[in-house]
């Protein structure tokens, strides 16, 4: 990365200005994480770049996350995370109860899918109701248009889900085709792509940047995939002067925390739920029932019915089990420092 940028230029607002003191001012060092490793993260200030390690008392960060450093000898160490704008997370992949944080302070999130077989209309849903519930931007971004024969249903049934979303259709090789991108990438604007692996993302991000910021794989031709290629989530700054934040395909996205985001993402089914005759409808035999009807008049499909009810159930199922861990975790910790606290008072007499 450059290191010669403003705060500005690496996304600097005064919403985090706000968070200063006088004293930060004077004596500490204002950074944005850019690159982040399980032993280490590299952060971007006016100053340069500065590798900073990874430590157990350190709250969870992420890459886009703007921190305070302090210097010591030669090294820099961490003071304090600012308040973020934005935050991108998910529950981990598998049986694991944590939470994955994806990236931090992002304006726009770009959701990557391909005109192949990865196209999936739920899918999309999904990621809608984490754009919505991080209050990023969401805007579609198609790939692989050169081999899809009809590009305009895949469109139409996108704009179907929700006449205000932004879909985009492109050639990620062909530097034209990315350019509808540019609106979106002023100076300072920090962009995040998600997806799955092998639709285009670090073709488009080459693309963008208009130099070999990413390796891309081949696709397969039994299943039209690509090869999964990114393996760390990383900061780049574009020559438009946008942030763009590169992440690893993502193979499985749960959903925790996220009833906001599932709700406005199926607006039109929340509002007809609130019409229902029971409070408690469950939307399948109950007489009254609003979803039922406009099922039956053609104006929702059964398909965005079941894909609401699942995700409504399985963020509140991650939610509640992330939450039980905690209060575990919180709950092991007063009993570890008992048993410490009776270990020095029995040495003490």
């Amino acid at each position: 990365m450059n290191t010669n940028l403003s705060l500005s230029q690496l996304g600097w607002r005064a919403f985090f200005q706000q968070q200063l003191t006088l004293n930060d001012l004077e004596h500490t060092l204002i950074a944005r994480i850019i690159t982040y490793h399980r032993d280490h993260f590299v952060v971007q200030s006016e100053q340069g770049c500065h590798k900073v390690l990874v430590n157990s008392d350190h709250p969870p960060l992420t890459v886009g996350d703007w921190i305070l450093l302090t210097q010591h000898n030669e090294h820099w160490l961490f003071t304090r995370l600012l308040e973020r704008l934005t935050l991108l997370s998910r529950k981990s992949a598998g049986s694991k109860l944590s939470e994955q944080l994806i990236g931090a302070n992002i304006d726009t999130l770009f959701i990557v899918s391909s005109h192949n077989q990865d196209f999936n209309l739920s899918r999309f849903e999904r990621y809608l109701a984490l754009a919505y519930q991080s209050e990023c931007l969401p805007v579609v971004v198609l790939t692989k248009r050169d081999q899809c024969a009809a590009p305009e249903q895949h469109i139409a049934q996108l704009t179907a889900l929700d006449n205000h979303l932004t879909v985009l259709s492109v050639n990620a090789l062909e530097r034209g085709s990315v350019e509808q991108l540019m609106p979106w990438c002023g100076k300072g604007q920090t962009l995040a792509f998600v997806g799955s692996s092998g639709v285009g993302k670090s073709s488009l991000v080459n693309s963008l940047c208009e130099q070999q910021l990413s390796d891309t794989g081949a696709i397969r031709e039994d299943d039209s995939k690509g090869r999964h290629t990114t393996t760390h989530r990383a900061l780049h700054v574009l020559n438009v002067g946008a942030l763009l934040l590169d992440t690893p395909g993502i193979r499985e996205l749960q959903l925790s925390d996220c009833q906001q985001g599932v709700e406005l993402t199926f607006n039109d089914i929340s509002e007809l739920a609130q019409q229902c005759r029971f409070a408690d409808c469950s939307h399948q035999l109950e007489p009254g029932c609003q979803v039922l009807a406009a099922l039956q008049k053609g104006l929702l499909t059964q398909r965005r019915i079941t894909n609401y009810q699942k995700l409504l159930k399985e963020q509140q199922r991650n939610t509640q089990s992330l939450a039980q861990l905690r209060s575990q975790d919180r709950s092991l910790g007063r009993f570890y420092r008992n048993v410490q606290a009776d270990m020095r008072n029995l040495k003490g007499r």
